[in-house]
């Protein structure tokens, strides 16, 4: 195998530990080393980006800063799971506000987040998605 195609273990601890970042909601790490040039959509083996997995684990004002240094508020995970999806799927009605606030699309993923909320019967979600 030659260097090209042999993965940086360096990069890979960095990975690793940009995405537990996300998802323990540690902010300030994590947004200092995408403003210092890390890739804001970067992808565990799953396909969850940063923002994914701060959606999911319930950090609002986090998926805010992401979103606002032009992470995709859209991007599907390997099983095609939208962040808004993921929120709605745990109840978190302020993450939902946060990634609507930031364009997310109710009907991206499948399920898409419209009916993640509908089948959880998620009410304030479904009630933002409404509004829009």
């Amino acid at each position: 195998m030659n260097d090209e195609q042999s993965p940086d273990p360096a990069v890979i601890e960095l990975a690793h530990r940009m995405l537990d970042q996300a998802r323990h909601g540690r902010s300030g790490p994590l947004l200092a080393l995408i403003d210092q040039g890390a890739p804001v959509n970067l992808r565990d083996s799953s396909g969850n980006s940063p923002l994914m997995l701060a959606a999911y684990h319930g950090h609002a004002e986090l998926v805010r800063e992401l979103a606002t240094r032009g992470a995709d508020v859209d991007l599907l995970n390997d099983r095609g799971q939208s962040p808004l999806a993921g929120a709605a799927f745990k109840g978190f009605t302020e993450v939902a506000q946060a990634l609507l606030e930031a364009g997310a699309d109710p009907a991206a993923g499948t399920p898409s987040g419209r009916e993640t909320a509908q089948y959880f019967e998620r009410t304030e979600i479904l009630a933002l998605i409404d509004q829009r």
